[in-house]
């Protein structure tokens, strides 16, 4: 097994690396090495938890000489506001001993306080795309020196509609530059988005996409409904020895709150949550609570805690089961990391069973299935989205069986049904006298209109 003494590294890198403890390089980070130093284009596809910021920032730092120049030269692009704050720290750490100047730029803070930053000068910009092309539009932020162009988390990215913006930035970039991409998963947006705008990139795939990592325990229960779920939820985490560090990941923002609502008052001082309609601080202090062990639980949505890396999650739980096996994947890559132990456990309904199937057949393995618990209730209430659909009679609003319409609406549904046949006139005409009346044949139609 290589170590980074193996790698061709500055000086400067080796004491910041040994400083943080690292011996052994990681598939990706090795890999990613000499292909990035070749200043050639590259796609990296590698699992959430494999290093994937060490690998393109080693390579990006070893070539990075000393400037005095306002304009950045390295732009990184990432999905969320909190991977910027990740990377910026996790630059930092890697450029303890190298003179670099490392900005980070995303929304929901005071653009005029990041645009005073960025004209003090700054080396590496990482940002998110939409504050990223403000300040570039309002001129605070040139791109004209970029050499180096890094999109992380790429399919994130498109999940979330930045494909206008990225299309944008593209434009404002030099023609001339590196381009540098990572994904956990290789999607036809991402492949369209190589295809147009990268030259002759070599493809670094470590870990083809659904397979599961070794060292991650995997379980499932069949629930019946939300909150059964909330039940059985409530169950797993009174075990606060087995359960000491727990990620619950759940659909959308509406679900988020309810679990954190129907959790808050059994476990008000361990829970915490992060969506996107959580203001930027908020969420900051979540995340932070969480990673230092002050909060036990922390409730969120698959893109705020997508890429982040949290150390010692003794379990992920999957509230729902997503609807795309790879979320699975992005799901359970939270915990087992650095080569420790994890656990992961899948809550169904009947109608998600079929979603659960999908992600069985992408790993080529079955999620052992749990007995349900005898001692936990099983509810009958239902939230909005499980109760059945009331149809409203006499709502004009609502869209009702064609069965139930009268006489009227079907005498006009069939005379809307007619097809286009061409003018009256003419087919009337063409009936009637067998031939079209004309100005120059009267004489004609006036004869026979008379037999």
């Amino acid at each position: 097994m290589s170590t980074f003494q193996d790698l061709n590294l500055s000086k400067q890198l080796h004491y910041a690396i040994d400083d943080l403890g690292f011996k052994n390089p990681t598939p990706i980070q090795e890999k990613s090495l000499s292909v990035i130093l070749s200043g050639k284009d590259m796609v990296g596809i590698a699992q959430t938890g494999t290093g994937k910021t060490f690998a393109y920032m080693l390579p990006i730092l070893r070539e990075l000489k000393f400037s005095k120049q306002i304009n950045p030269r390295v732009l990184i692009l990432v999905p969320t506001r909190e991977l910027v704050l990740q990377v910026v720290e996790e630059i930092e750490k890697l450029a303890k001993y190298i003179n670099v100047r490392v900005q980070g730029v995303y929304g929901g803070t005071n653009i005029n306080t990041q645009k005073m930053a960025i004209a003090q000068g700054c080396d590496i910009v990482v940002a998110t795309p939409g504050r990223l092309y403000d300040l570039a539009l309002s001129r605070a932020l040139k791109m004209k020196a970029i050499q180096k162009l890094v999109i992380d988390e790429v399919d994130v990215m498109l999940d979330l509609g930045f494909r206008f913006q990225l299309m944008n930035i593209f434009e404002l970039l030099p023609e001339r530059r590196q381009n540098i991409m990572f994904s956990a998963t290789m999607t036809d947006d991402v492949d369209a988005l190589i295809s147009d705008y990268f030259t002759a990139p070599k493809k670094i795939s470590i870990a083809v996409s659904g397979t599961p990592l070794d060292n991650i325990v995997q379980s499932s229960y069949n629930v019946v409904n939300f909150y059964t779920k909330l039940n059985l939820l409530k169950h797993l985490l009174n075990d606060r020895e087995e359960f000491t560090k727990v990620l619950v990941f759940v659909a959308n923002k509406r679900s988020a709150d309810r679990v954190f609502e129907s959790l808050d008052e059994n476990f008000n001082s361990e829970l915490c949550v992060i969506h996107s309609n959580k203001t930027q601080n908020y969420r900051i202090r979540s995340i932070n609570q969480f990673d230092e062990g002050i909060n036990r639980i922390l409730v969120a949505t698959d893109v705020m805690a997508r890429g982040l890396d949290f150390e010692g999650v003794s379990h992920v739980i999957n509230f729902d089961t997503p609807n795309f096996p790879e979320n699975y994947m992005h799901r359970i890559g939270r915990t087992g990391r650095a080569e420790k132990k994890g656990n992961t456990i899948l809550f169904s309904t009947e109608k998600e069973q079929a979603d659960k199937l999908t992600i069985e057949v992408l790993m080529d393995q079955e999620i052992p299935l749990i007995e349900f618990p005898s001692e936990v209730e099983i509810s009958e209430q239902l939230t909005p989205e499980e109760k059945p659909k009331e149809v409203e009679r006499n709502n004009p609003h609502k869209r009702k069986n064609r069965e139930t319409f009268g006489e009227a609406f079907h005498e006009k549904s069939e005379k809307n049904s007619k097809t286009n046949q061409g003018g009256s006139y003419r087919r009337e005409i063409a009936k009637k006298y067998k031939k079209p009346r004309t100005k120059g044949d009267k004489n004609y139609n006036r004869r026979n209109k008379k037999k």
